[in-house]
């Protein structure tokens, strides 16, 4: 099955004043990273998020946001922090005693030093709190799933008509290679009258002895067959219950290998025309495979 790891789910859910939502993005990535995003005083709840976001997928870059709205929770109050406004009140004074003597130290420029008022702090419920973001967590990773299968059917269904085009070249190839010995026969022998010019007796039996000794150089049998291995376990891999994004990015790597030799061997213009438009269509895979988880 190919799974895309570009996929985006969200969920929410609320019970008894607490509200719940969880955003998860994944993009391609050769590993699974994942960074999670929570409120403050749910830092607890980070390695549980992770390892249940692990246990669904294998790769990709995952980045889950937690949002909770709790309205359980009394209005919110401030604290005073006593010793710190005391601290800051006799070095303003300190100063006021330096530059203007005698003056007021104000109380608004008190009040508005950095951390001398700040939000009373509750803790939250963890573990009362958890089995509904376990819950929101389920539902929005079920959604980023059924997102990155109906990318992945995409990609199979343009990974199929890549791979049939890929395949008749390849048989193209093959038929065009047909025949080199009586191809490299006549060529030989054309070009060795060409040169004696009629003056010296050709030897057919030794002419078509080099002939062969070029088709053999030339020959791609055994190139064909692994190509065709390599687009047989493709498919395969296309069709298994694994995440094959590596395995079929391998295989593209072999596939481009079979094509280059291919290319090296032969000196026939369309199958050098045929190789080109092969690799160019390996190209395209390669570059829609590393979405493939």
């Amino acid at each position: 099955m190919i799974n895309s790891m570009t996929a985006y789910g969200r969920a929410e859910k609320a019970a008894d004043g607490l509200s719940v939502a969880v955003e998860i993005r994944s993009v391609n990535s050769r590993f699974l990273d994942i960074v999670a995003r929570l409120p403050h005083g749910y830092g607890g709840w980070e390695e549980p998020i992770k390892a249940r976001i692990g246990a669904c997928l294998e790769r990709g870059r995952v980045e889950l946001r937690l949002t909770i709205r709790d309205e359980r929770r009394p209005e919110a109050g401030f604290e005073v922090d006593l010793p710190l406004a005391s601290a800051y009140h006799q070095a303003l004074c300190q100063l006021r005693d330096a530059l203007t003597p005698g003056g007021e130290v104000p109380l608004a420029l008190l009040a508005g030093a950095n951390g001398v008022i700040r939000p009373s702090e509750v803790e939250p419920d963890l573990d009362g709190d958890w089995p509904l973001i376990e819950d929101c967590l389920a539902s929005a990773l079920a959604a980023l799933q059924d997102m990155r299968r109906t990318e992945g059917a995409n990609l199979a269904a343009d990974f199929s008509r890549r791979l049939d085009f890929v395949e008749a070249g390849i048989d193209a190839i093959e038929a065009d290679c047909q025949g080199l010995v009586e191809v490299y026969r006549k060529r030989l022998q054309a070009r060795l009258e060409a040169l004696t010019e009629g003056v010296v007796a050709l030897d057919p039996a030794r002419i078509a002895q080099e002939a062969a000794l070029l088709a053999d150089r030339s020959d791609i049998s055994e190139e064909i067959v692994r190509a065709r291995s390599h687009l047989s376990q493709f498919r395969a891999l296309m069709a298994g219950p694994e995440p094959a994004g590596r395995q079929l990015n391998f295989l593209l790597q072999e596939l481009g290998r079979e094509m280059n030799t291919i290319g090296a061997k032969t000196d026939q213009a369309d199958v050098a025309h045929r190789v080109v438009a092969v690799k160019a269509e390996l190209e395209k895979l390669r570059e829609q495979v590393q979405n493939v988880e």
